[in-house]
């Protein structure tokens, strides 16, 4: 990788830990603050508000409109983590490396701090959106944000996911759950920062199916590490997918296979940038690095 790229990544994440870090204070009852800062604060690539970074920078040459909404759309994700580890979903002991936010503050209280995380978000994007942004733009964002927190993407693929294990499901089951389950945030942090940058629909067209191609991608890779990696490189237990019967495409397809369509998803992702004339170095070094991946 470039070392101009590098260090621009390096900038986003450092700006969106900040960001987050003062976005979510410490007030009374301290215990639910304390709760989602955990998790928030706990570390990962940031890769979902990186994305809408880049997407805002592309579209219009800044990114400081997009700010809000990334850190909201990375609450968002860590709400999904937090509700994800639960007993009564995927039951597990591990996150990044460190005890999911159930083991830490227990159960009733990680609930909570999902549901906080959920409704506060959005209350990010409302209050500290620079006001230069047009109403109509916010309206659009918070649109796209609840659209797909809700019923019919994020947690309408863990739903099915959670329906269908120990089953024999088809082809287009196992597309729905990622396409939503994973798929949903991508397209959400790539829609969301080409909107606030004043994205014409082109342009909002080709960042969407970049946004479902290398969400694909990261999924079909999570897929590959949960049986090929060990628990200190994943930062949470390898094989659980199997554990709890569940299918994925190394199951549905096998590993060769598996490696195949993921390389096709992130070089038709690049494509898109290219045909689309759409310029960011950061956009294609994430498309082009999904398969490199330990965690």
């Amino acid at each position: 990788m470039e070392q101009t790229v590098k260090q621009q990544l390096a900038d986003y994440k450092q700006l969106i830990e900040q960001k987050l870090d003062e976005y979510i204070p410490i007030e009374y009852p301290e215990k639910i603050w304390e709760s989602m800062r955990y998790s928030v604060l706990a570390g990962g690539k940031r890769l979902r508000p990186i994305l809408c970074l880049e997407a805002c920078r592309v579209i219009c040459g800044d990114y400081k409109n997009a700010i809000p909404t990334a850190c909201a759309i990375e609450m968002l994700h860590s709400q999904s983590l937090i509700h994800d580890d639960l007993p009564c979903m995927d039951n597990d002991d591990y996150r990044r490396g460190k005890l999911t936010n159930h083991k830490v503050f227990g159960e009733s209280t990680a609930v909570l701090a999902g549901d906080a995380l959920l409704s506060f978000a959005p209350q990010i994007i409302l209050q500290k959106t620079p006001q230069e942004v047009s109403a109509e733009q916010k309206l659009k964002v918070l649109e796209e944000f609840l659209v797909n927190a809700g019923a019919s993407k994020l947690i309408g693929g863990q739903v099915v996911d959670i329906d269908s294990e120990g089953k024999q499901i088809d082809k287009e089951t196992l597309n729905y759950i990622h396409e939503n389950k994973t798929g949903a945030l991508f397209k959400l942090s790539l829609r969301t920062g080409a909107i606030l940058g004043g994205a014409n629909e082109e342009k909002l067209k080709a960042l969407t199916e970049y946004a479902e191609n290398i969400g694909l991608a990261f999924q079909i890779m999570d897929d590959i590490l949960d049986v090929t990696s060990t628990l200190e490189e994943l930062g949470k237990t390898p094989g659980k997918d199997a554990e709890e019967g569940k299918v994925t495409y190394v199951s549905f397809y096998g590993i060769k296979e598996s490696k195949k369509q993921l390389s096709s998803l992130c070089a038709k992702a690049c494509d898109i940038l290219v045909n689309n004339n759409i310029e960011s170095a950061v956009l294609k070094q994430i498309a082009a690095s999904i398969s490199e991946r330990v965690n």
